[in-house]
């Protein structure tokens, strides 16, 4: 039996670096490229009940976890974009466990898919242009004032992508999912 820690967090808690290689930040960037193919084979042949399933006691639907991705990388995308056009922005925080139920949750996943799909391309295709001064930009979270630098962002939105897909893959493998 897994314990809470190991369901919550299957392929550990983020651990940043202080500093990331242009190949480090390459193969980042591939890693968000091909999150949305990797996130619709995993749920190709998901029927409604299966979408409804929460990965863990207490955690959220793989539904509501396919729709949090869109809503959360939709704002990291939006924050990349503040820091590269503004110096220095405070940038709007969210709740994101709230977005998680609101009614548009209830919505086929299918469409945060491709929302998911349409946006990464576009998001990664902009991060590998970025040079070295652009990878320095930095906002400032509100709630907690710190200052995060877009070498931090990319590392941290890679792992959100494979930490939960890989609540997908886990509940799917615990429950013997074809």
């Amino acid at each position: 039996m897994l314990d809470i820690d190991q369901l919550r967090y299957p392929i550990g808690k983020f651990a940043p670096l202080t500093s990331y290689t242009i190949e480090e930040k390459k193969k980042l960037i591939t890693e968000i490229a091909n999150l949305p193919a990797q996130l619709a084979e995993v749920v190709k042949h998901f029927s409604k009940e299966q979408f409804t399933t929460p990965y863990r006691d207490g955690g959220w639907s793989v539904q509501q976890l396919i729709h949090h991705i869109a809503d959360s990388h939709m704002h990291s995308y939006i924050r990349f974009k503040w820091a590269l056009t503004e110096e220095k922005p405070v940038i709007k925080a969210y709740e994101e466990k709230i977005w998680a139920e609101t009614i548009d949750n209830q919505l086929d996943p299918a469409l945060s898919i491709s929302l998911i799909t349409s946006f990464h391309a576009k998001w990664s295709a902009m991060l590998s242009l970025l040079d070295d001064d652009a990878w320095h930009r930095s906002f400032i979270h509100p709630q907690t004032q710190k200052e995060i630098n877009l070498e931090r962002m990319l590392a941290l939105y890679a792992w959100h992508g494979k930490h939960h897909l890989a609540h997908i893959t886990s509940l799917k493998e615990r429950m013997k999912w074809s």
